[in-house]
């Protein structure tokens, strides 16, 4: 039965369900690293390049009353530990970036209670005229979400004034796994796995393309996982914009949820996720590798089970390294990583144009890559 599911997915049939999870549990990693890279090349044949942001993550602030379990970035409210960054701070960070050739600003900070509309407003709008080339892609689902409660908006006024303000698209974070039972377990005051594809959708009706992400391996099961992709699909089946899907692993490190997870995700299963993301997602352009989370080499290796794409530069990462993971890596690293593995590297924008390429110097190596016993 597995052949046939990935001989299915390789002929451009929509697995449903239950396919998915007997592919996740069944199937052989190099047979779903196979189906995957043959399914990437109908949506990026083999000339493409990997594509890469030059990006930079700014944490405008560290105070959030949702208390996630899984998180070791956040202050409560009323912390001596918690701040606001002032807009100078932010603009030298910003300066930093458009002088190394930075297109993105990863604009994204906690439920700070204290901070309404107006100051997101002012914000993205002192952005947008001290940079009026930056893409500003900022503010999750949850903070849009956060922004409504704090300042009594409905969900289509507060986009309509985030996008009036300089608001260009929406990252995926805040989505963890979409389902009810892990949301209630790892995330309970946050908005449920509902209302972030309600903020998603709306989104896209009104032109925001969006990211969609997906941090399994907490107290998930492989069917939540597959439930969470399928929701995406069938999201984007109703409203086109999900510009790329990104998953990555559970980083336990200094979280409280750490503390009571032990079951920990591994290399092998990670690329199994990517894999099973690019057969899933039939209607999803794109499939981004983590190295933040995961390091170069596995996020390199990524690219032989389905990842086109390896993600920003970041410049600065708070969130996952205040959990004990922190991988760095400079650009001229991450064009190694591509062109080692037979790729030619390119800078993107943030909707995937090509901005630049950087051809590699020697053949390709990724079409070695064959199912053991050529199964399928």
């Amino acid at each position: 039965m597995v052949k046939q599911l990935l001989h299915k997915a390789i002929a451009g049939g929509r697995l449903d369900f239950a396919e998915g999870v007997e592919l996740f549990n069944e199937a052989s990693l190099m047979d779903l690293g196979y189906a995957a890279n043959v399914v990437r090349r109908r949506f990026h044949p083999d000339d493409q390049p990997i594509t890469y942001v030059i990006d930079r993550n700014v944490n405008y602030t560290n105070v959030c009353d949702a208390y996630c379990t899984f998180c070791a970035f956040y202050a409560p409210p009323g912390s001596e530990k918690g701040y606001v960054l002032p807009y100078q701070t932010i603009k030298e960070k910003v300066t930093e970036l458009i002088e190394l050739g930075g297109t993105q600003l990863l604009l994204q900070g906690g439920h700070n209670p204290e901070l309404g509309i107006e100051y997101y407003e002012e914000l993205l709008s002192r952005l947008r005229a001290d940079f009026p080339t930056l893409t500003l892609h900022a503010l999750s689902p949850s903070e849009i979400d956060h922004i409504t409660r704090t300042s009594s908006l409905s969900l289509e006024d507060t986009l309509k004034r985030l996008v009036a303000a300089g608001l260009t698209s929406i990252p995926g974070g805040g989505a963890e796994v979409l389902t009810a039972r892990v949301k209630k377990i790892i995330s309970p005051l946050k908005i449920p796995a509902s209302r972030w594809l309600e903020v998603m959708e709306a989104a896209h009706t009104m032109g925001i393309r969006t990211s969609a992400t997906m941090m399994y391996g907490s107290v998930d099961t492989i069917e939540d996982r597959i439930e969470h992709m399928i929701k995406l699909r069938e999201l984007q089946d109703r409203a086109e914009g999900f510009t790329s899907f990104i998953p990555w692993s559970f980083q336990p490190g200094e979280t409280p949820l750490g503390k009571k997870v032990k079951n920990l995700t591994t290399a092998t299963e990670y690329l199994r996720m990517v894999a099973l993301a690019r057969l899933m997602l039939d209607n999803i352009c794109n499939i981004q590798s983590s190295w933040v989370t995961q390091g170069a080499g596995l996020g390199q290796t990524a690219f032989a089970f389905g990842a086109n794409d390896f993600g920003g530069t970041m410049m600065e990462e708070n969130v996952v390294s205040a959990a004990g993971t922190r991988c760095d890596i400079t650009l001229d690293e991450m064009i190694r990583c591509i062109h080692s593995a037979g790729f030619d590297a390119a800078q993107r924008d943030t909707q995937y144009n090509i901005l630049r390429i950087h051809p590699r110097q020697s053949a390709r190596v990724h079409d070695t890559l064959s199912l053991a016993g050529a199964a399928v």
